[in-house]
């Protein structure tokens, strides 16, 4: 493989991409090959440039990358077909099984700088449509790349796979997560960004055992389990601490009884909250003991990628850096998480309900995780819709928090947008009011520094928290209000002072629907309702 790398070409002024000798390539728009029979030169061109295509190449890897490293970089955005390694000049190329995938990955990692061995590395699309390899000179890559192939389509490697027996057939969709070193809270909601990445999460358990905090995680398939155990294991979820332990649970199957912040069945949003007590059965408690066993003692080599900024790995798809303020309140034991300040700020929710959403209504639901600048629902795809926040860092924790909730009925579904901003409608221009700027708005939840809303921000909950009650307003008067909202209130409690008070509703999706109904409520008297979700049970 050096010797390939070698042929790089000498003499030509170099562009912000490296110089590839043309033994790697036939011509601009034919396959990339490893067949070392021709020495022509060829500038790689830069992804602005490139179409897409499912070819992408890596630069700037570092020394000693593994093939499983680079590898783990394609595998949450589908199959990869093959692989190229370049070592001798730090280099990559990767082929994904569809040109859509690829398109994926580098939407994905032109926000977020995917890092190898906390080292940053550059992706861009090939200028070539295919990848053809000579075994013979990629020889251990190829071997990798079967064994990672005969898992994703549920066979086993064979036995000549360079040694990655990592790479054995999964046997249980079940992953059991042990989190070593946690200076940090980790939260059911940050599990499911960090896992979801790999396939649809399913189920989670966390529970503590030995005193240490650990998690049962379902997918849908074994095959998602085995992609995450191969990228995740042994990688840090906060800078330098937080560290995944990952192996397959001895179980096939969780069984979840309530949906809180200990455990989660996504497929069955109707389950109530319980009392907040780690849902776990005692038939499952001889499986548990028996995976407790299986605790790995060392990270197994895979790629370890942090942010520059010490937080989130950014290849994962989760969440990403850290300040200094969102981790003393993580510390505390608040949900505060950040992503990536001055940019990437804008959302893309879906699978609305676009016969009862509103640019408003999205506003105050956003509005609970940040400072919503402006919202666009698409004007040819009604339950679609652009919001930005104030920054990346709350559009990362809106995302954590919203995506997968009910609203209206519907599941949204929540990520980030490749847009930096939402355009307003040219002037004079009728959108039919689907476009709205909120920047001035009054109702700005964290708009003053220290403000005691960030100490207080949590997932979606059955439970409200009401601020700003009017002293004369009874427990009956409110009780009537939020049930007019479409929904049963099953609890409530004031506060001593009776300026606040804590209203359970029957489900989150109630909940969700009071809040937004209900929040800025004109209560008299100068009096505006002040309503957000609760960490605490009645």
């Amino acid at each position: 493989m050096d010797g390939i790398a070698s042929d790089v070409a000498v003499g030509v002024k170099r562009s912000s991409d490296d110089l590839l000798s043309g033994s790697l390539y036939n011509s601009p728009n034919s396959s990339v090959t490893a067949n070392g029979s021709d020495s022509k030169k060829l500038r790689v061109e830069d992804s602005m440039d490139s179409p897409p295509s499912r070819v992408i190449h890596i630069r700037k890897l570092p020394n000693e990358v593994s093939e499983t490293e680079v590898i783990a970089l394609g595998l949450p955005f589908g199959k990869v077909t093959n692989i190229l390694m370049l070592k001798g000049k730090n280099q990559a190329f990767l082929e994904l099984g569809t040109e859509e995938a690829a398109v994926t990955m580098v939407n994905y990692y032109t926000a977020v700088t995917p890092q190898v061995r906390n080292v940053p590395v550059f992706i861009q699309y090939s200028n070539h449509k295919e990848l053809k390899t000579d075994s013979a000179l990629n020889q251990r890559a190829q071997a990798v790349l079967q064994a990672v192939s005969a898992v994703q389509e549920g066979g086993s490697p064979s036995s000549d796979t360079a040694g990655d027996s990592i790479l054995s057939p999964a046997p249980s969709p079940v992953l059991r997560i042990i989190i070593d070193n946690m200076f940090y809270p980790v939260t059911l909601d940050v599990l499911q960004q960090i896992f979801s990445k790999f396939g649809t999460v399913m189920k989670i358990i966390t529970f503590t055992k030995n005193n240490q905090f650990q998690a049962l995680l379902q997918f849908s398939d074994p095959v998602n389990a085995q992609q995450a155990k191969l990228s995740l294991d042994g990688q840090n979820i906060y800078n330098s601490c937080c560290t995944l332990r990952i192996d397959f649970s001895k179980l096939v199957n969780l069984n979840v009884k309530y949906n809180n912040d200990k455990s989660r069945d996504y497929t069955r949003p109707e389950l109530p909250a319980g009392d907040g007590q780690p849902p776990v059965d005692p038939s499952m408690a001889a499986a548990l003991s028996k995976d407790s066993t299986s605790l790995l003692g060392s990270p197994s080599g895979m790629v370890t990628s942090y942010s520059s900024a010490g937080a989130y790995p950014s290849s994962l798809g989760a969440i990403s850096p850290l300040s200094a303020a969102a981790a003393a309140a993580a510390a505390a034991g608040r949900v505060a998480l950040s992503g990536h300040s001055g940019g990437g700020g804008v959302l893309l929710a879906s699978n609305l309900n676009d016969e009862m959403v509103t640019p408003q209504s999205l506003f105050t639901l956003f509005g609970v995780y940040g400072d919503v600048q402006r919202v666009k629902i698409l004007y040819n795809k009604k339950d679609s819709a652009l919001i930005q926040m104030a920054d990346g860092n709350q559009a990362q924790l809106a995302m954590s928090h919203l995506n997968g909730q009910k609203m209206y009925g519907k599941i949204i579904r929540v990520t980030l947008s490749k847009h930096q901003t939402v355009q307003l409608p040219r002037e004079g221009l009728d959108d039919q009011g689907l476009t709205k700027d909120f920047t001035n708005s009054p109702l700005h939840r964290f708009k003053k520094p220290g403000s005691k809303n960030f100490q207080n921000i949590f997932p979606p909950s059955a439970t409200l928290h009401l601020s700003n009650v009017r002293d004369d307003v009874t427990e009956e008067d409110l009780r009537l209000l939020f049930s007019n909202s479409g929904g049963t209130v099953k609890a409530f409690k004031f506060f001593q002072d009776r300026k606040m008070a804590l209203l359970q509703m029957s489900t989150v999706e109630e909940a969700i629907q009071a809040l937004i109904d209900l929040h800025n409520y004109d209560m008299g008297r100068g009096h505006r309702l002040r309503v957000s979700f609760s960490k605490s049970t009645i």
